[in-house]
């Protein structure tokens, strides 16, 4: 634990880093890892002053009677989960790779399997500390004078502020999970599926406590259902040589450790692990496991993006120029097989990782429902049924075509089905149908509040500017 007193260090350490910044420069997290798949444009972001973020990595304290933990925002789920665990616990919502963050899960989105039942990260969160954009440090709650920016932090990227405190929902754990994966040969027959498991959460009169799928063609897709046991026999484990997404496909019946279940798909950051050779039987022997983690991976994406070296040795062997298409994006249960029936159509890219959500019921310890005070830049609708659809890889680029094209028809598709997507990837939007989607009735207040200098730079220019 980090303790409330070395908490207090690392805010007055950060605090002291902003107000080293003359007035008037941008300002930015020294953050060394990341999640995101959203390069800065070429000379971007150079001179902008780093915030000093060290010591706000850990968990401060865990109340096991309350079920609350107070979290700092840089700590990873990793850590986190390795906290609550040995108390029966962990977080309502835990996002699939260990080094996302608790704050960036908040104020960038997160997702798992939970998420039927549970919502979003943010919607377990009590309380946050910000430090704002224009260096105030102020605790955002549901209600009370700063509720505008605790429904408005969600989805802003850092635009608004940073947090540094949350105090979260913990929910109690058994064992292991119990998994069934039930294959369906038909879209529409998956969809009406994830829309009678999200209400019901129950599926053939067994307790559904978690829900995914994945779709590997229009003929074979899977919803995994997840079960609460305390049953310890006949577990699995995929950190050695065997991929848990593979186990779908011939496996009827599963069983993890909680650990394991909520880790299943980190090993081989889902699939895309098979880009470096890592699901190669002679390769997987001699890759050590410590190194078989999605930042590991996410690392050499890293180094490939900066140097070009498969671009290079594609080049060198004649074949065409890919594009990057990495993207999560929410459809309602309604439309999500004609969504999917247009995706397998249009890109050459399997398989699609299927994740349903709702917006809680009720809020935190009883707060207000997000159907009667929605959260302002990400709008979903509170009663009904979401799909997110998840596909990461690269494609050709078709000739005559140029770097982006299939993001942008994407993005076209997502829109005339009726979704959003998450924007922590690249994203073409033109500045009218980005406000449209993503709160700008509402953001230009906030901004002037919470960053009236302009310290912080706005969600357009970040997420489709990528400064």
């Amino acid at each position: 634990m980090r303790g409330a007193q070395a908490h207090r260090v690392a805010v007055d350490r950060l605090l002291a880093s902003y107000r080293a910044i003359p007035a008037g420069q941008r300002v930015r997290l020294a953050k060394r890892t990341s999640n995101l798949f959203r390069s800065r444009a070429e000379g971007r972001g150079s001179g902008v002053a780093g915030l000093d973020v060290s010591g706000l990595d850990g968990v401060i304290s865990i109340d096991t009677q309350a079920r609350t933990a107070d979290v700092q925002a840089m700590c990873t789920y990793e850590t986190l989960v390795a906290a609550t665990l040995p108390y029966g616990l962990m977080p309502t919502v835990v996002p699939q790779l260990k080094t996302i963050t608790l704050g960036g899960a908040v104020t960038g989105l997160g997702i798992e399997s939970s998420s039927f039942r549970d919502g979003l990260p943010h919607e377990a969160v009590l309380e946050l500390d910000i430090l704002t954009g224009d260096g105030n440090l102020v605790t955002a709650r549901p209600e009370g004078e700063h509720a505008d920016l605790y429904r408005g932090f969600p989805n802003s990227y850092g635009t608004l502020g940073y947090a540094t405190r949350l105090r979260i929902e913990l929910v109690p754990v058994q064992a292991a999970v119990a998994l069934r994966h039930v294959r369906f040969g038909d879209l529409d027959e998956l969809a009406a599926a994830i829309g009678t498991i999200s209400t019901a959460r129950e599926w053939e009169g067994t307790e559904v406590d978690f829900l995914d799928g994945v779709v590997f063609s229009a003929t074979e897709a899977y919803l995994t259902l997840g079960t609460w046991t305390d049953d310890l026999s006949d577990l699995s484990d995929y950190t050695g040589q065997h991929t848990y997404y593979r186990s779908i496909q011939y496996r009827s019946t599963d069983k993890l450790t909680i650990h394991d279940y909520l880790w299943r798909w980190d090993s081989d950051w889902f699939w895309c692990s098979s880009a470096f050779g890592a699901q190669n039987p002679a390769v997987r022997k001699y890759w050590p496991a410590k190194y078989r983690r999605s930042d590991v991976y996410h690392r050499l994406v890293g180094l490939d993006a900066k140097y070009g070296f498969v671009a290079k040795v594609d080049a060198w062997r004649g074949k065409p120029a890919r594009e990057r298409v990495i993207q999560d994006v929410e459809l309602p249960v309604t439309r999500t097989a004609e969504f999917l029936r247009w995706y397998l159509d249009h890109v050459p890219m399997t398989p699609v990782w299927l994740c349903p959500l709702r917006l809680r019921e009720s809020g935190p310890a009883g707060t207000p429902t997000a159907g009667s005070k929605p959260w302002t830049l990400y709008p979903l609708r509170a009663g009904e049924t979401y799909v997110n659809a998840g596909f990461w890889g690269t494609v050709a680029i078709e000739p005559g075509r140029a770097d982006g094209d299939k993001n942008r028809e994407i993005e076209d598709a997502v829109a005339q089905f009726g979704g959003h997507k998450s924007l922590y990837s690249d994203a073409y939007y033109d500045e009218a149908t980005f406000w449209a989607a993503y709160g700008g009735e509402n953001y230009p207040a906030l901004k002037r509040r919470y960053d009236g200098d302009g310290r912080l730079l706005d969600l357009y220019a970040k997420a489709v500017g990528r400064r």
